[in-house]
């Protein structure tokens, strides 16, 4: 029978982590947690309770579950299997859950590291960005076995409104790949046809109206619209951290013999951004790069 989870381990407090670690929180589990900048859990902890740790290996000390939100694969790794990392503290039985957005080698290297203590694997990255997260309406795609997800689904549940398991250990990271892809093509659509109303001497806001109500419609144009006619970009998902998520599944297409023209152009169109001192700007910031270019 299945260890019932009562006290969780949120590795990793920041834009995402700090909300959903919360979530947690109100729903009544035991929340230990862990941040490289310890500042940020003891502030944590004052919103929420619970309680912080030094080290992810003491965090992860007596959880049933335990989750990492991070930043990369190599900071995955650090929390994980580094020295201190989450892996030293846990116990036969227990559950890691990754919801970094990283890559699907580092999923099925983390899922085979904890086979051997005995220990559940989920990669389970996640989309809806910070609002999501604080709204408990994130979409989490996770890669695993099934009975490590029927354990898990339940809490996942506390943030996400859309939990889905797609495959074994990596299929969630390679799902979220198709997702970043697809965001990729949209965004740099939706920047183009605002550029083109704007352009024509439209009127930008009754344009989205009217075709929002259509098949051009999307969370995109519906979230991201009106900041974008008013050339607002301090908020949402950083370019940096789009870029980083590009290059994964760029890197994975070539091992796939998969193509993607445009998700490599627009890859190509953040990094201009990049350029222009917008690496922490929301990645609807393509608008800004062609009105730029259209000012040259």
């Amino acid at each position: 029978m299945s260890q019932e989870i009562t006290t969780v381990a949120f590795i990793g407090l920041g834009v995402m982590g700090y909300p959903m670690a919360g979530h947690l929180a109100r729903a009544g589990l035991a929340v230990r947690v862990y941040n490289r900048t310890a500042a940020r859990a003891e502030a944590w902890v004052r919103d929420y309770g619970g309680s912080h740790h030094p080290t992810p290996r003491d965090a992860a000390a007596g959880a049933d579950l335990v989750l990492v939100c991070v930043g990369n694969d190599d900071d995955v790794r650090q929390v994980t299997t580094g020295t201190d990392g989450a892996l030293s503290g846990m116990t036969e039985g227990s559950l890691l859950v990754d919801h970094t957005t990283a890559s699907a080698d580092l999923a099925e290297e983390l899922d085979a590291a904890c086979r051997q203590g005995g220990i559940g694997f989920l990669d389970a990255p996640v989309s809806g960005g910070q609002q999501g997260a604080e709204n408990g309406a994130l979409t989490i795609m996770c890669g695993g076995a099934e009975a490590d997800f029927a354990r898990a689904e339940p809490v996942l549940g506390h943030y996400g409104r859309a939990v889905t398991l797609m495959g074994a250990a990596g299929s969630g990271q390679l799902t979220k790949m198709v997702n970043q892809i697809c965001i990729a093509g949209l965004v740099q659509g939706l920047a183009e046809g605002l550029h083109f109303a704007e352009q024509a001497g439209l009127d930008q806001q009754r344009v989205v109206d009217v075709i929002a109500q259509g098949a051009a419609g999307s969370w995109q144009m519906e979230n991201r619209h009106k900041t974008m006619i008013n050339d607002e970009y301090e908020h949402g998902f950083a370019v940096n951290w789009m870029r980083k998520d590009l290059g994964i599944c760029l890197e994975q297409a070539r091992r796939l013999q998969a193509r993607l023209p445009v998700t490599a152009l627009v890859d190509q169109f953040y990094a201009d951004v990049q350029v222009m001192g917008g690496g922490r700007w929301d990645t609807s910031s393509l608008l800004r790069r062609l009105r730029a270019l259209g000012h040259r």
